[in-house]
């Protein structure tokens, strides 16, 4: 079938991070902090999906019309960010998206409204294009965009200096850099060494199998990952960054004992969740792999609980 109609596709993913460096057979493009998302248009209408191809066209009302921004049919990977306070925020788009309210949806597409940052193109003129060189299909992206604007840009990209940018990312406070070799194919769900990435801040995510009400009115959530043999392991706590209400408005089932067949001490007053939702947990790294000053992101749902695993 052809992949327009199909609408399955799972986006080529990103290798680990390694430290910045130049070379004028890659190019490179900032880390957007936001969703990755895949996004099929046509003359009549626009389908945004996320990685786990749910349809996400209820959560971002201001982005429907992105198919009158395009010349031709074509399917776009990209990221869907939220600006506040002039940089992306992953926890307002986060949160957009896992919002089932519409009044709700509503007011925060007005307060905080949502762009689609487009990175490539996997399809166009009915023709899958993902054989085709990235900076080839770059330049047919660029092509096919009639116009930009605040709901939609092409993520820019600068050859053979990564160390600049990635320094500029420091300096902005941004996400990170993604590099990418300039001859690189499009595969669908798989992680190649053609594209990786060089991170300000690490992050990584996790299972919440619990959390602790501490004396100080603070919360821990529990975390938890899958290890090779798919069991979930125990995984610290995070306290930073972490808010009670938050956790409780999304739909949680409490557990009469730990998810976990082995859990270390420290926690008698922990109540148990089923293990369903994910959260992101940032960090600085180190070459000891120690996370230094971790603090909790966002919970997220464009990826499984069991597609959290331990970092082997």
């Amino acid at each position: 079938m052809d992949i327009f109609d199909a609408k399955n596709i799972k986006p080529m993913l990103i290798a680990n991070m390694k430290e910045p460096f130049d070379s004028p057979d890659w190019i490179y493009e900032l880390k957007w902090d936001g969703i990755r998302c895949i996004m099929y248009l046509d003359d009549k209408e626009t389908e945004i999906r996320n990685k786990r191809n749910k349809t996400l066209n209820t959560h971002v009302p201001e982005l429907l019309r992105l198919h009158t921004k395009v010349k031709e049919k074509c399917i776009l990977d990209g990221e869907l960010i939220v600006y506040k306070s002039g940089a992306p925020d992953f926890y307002e788009i986060q949160r957009r998206v896992m919002t089932t309210n519409a009044a709700k949806i509503a007011i925060n597409s007005k307060m905080y409204p949502a762009t689609f940052v487009a990175y490539d193109i996997l399809y166009l003129k009915g023709k899958e294009i993902t054989d085709l060189p990235l900076t080839e299909r770059k330049r047919l992206l660029a092509e096919n965009t009639a116009f930009e604007d605040s709901q939609f840009a092409i993520s820019k990209y600068f050859p053979s200096q990564g160390n600049i940018l990635y320094q500029m990312a420091v300096t902005q406070k941004l996400e990170g850099v993604v590099a990418k070799k300039s001859d690189s194919k499009y595969y669908f769900d798989k992680r190649t060494k053609d594209w990786i990435k060089f991170k300000v801040m690490e992050d990584e995510d996790f299972v919440v199998c619990g959390y602790i009400i501490k004396d100080n009115h603070m919360t821990s959530l529990v975390l938890g990952q899958y290890n090779k043999e798919m069991q979930l392991i125990f995984k610290g706590h995070i306290t930073l960054g972490v808010s009670l209400n938050q956790l409780l408005a999304y739909p949680i089932h409490i557990l009469e004992r730990p998810p976990f067949d082995i859990l270390p001490s420290g926690n008698v007053n922990a109540i148990w969740l089923a293990p369903r939702l994910v959260c992101v947990v940032q960090y600085m790294a180190n070459d000891k792999g120690i996370r230094r000053q971790p603090v909790f992101k966002g919970f997220r749902n464009d990826i499984r609980p069991k597609d959290c695993r331990e970092i082997q």
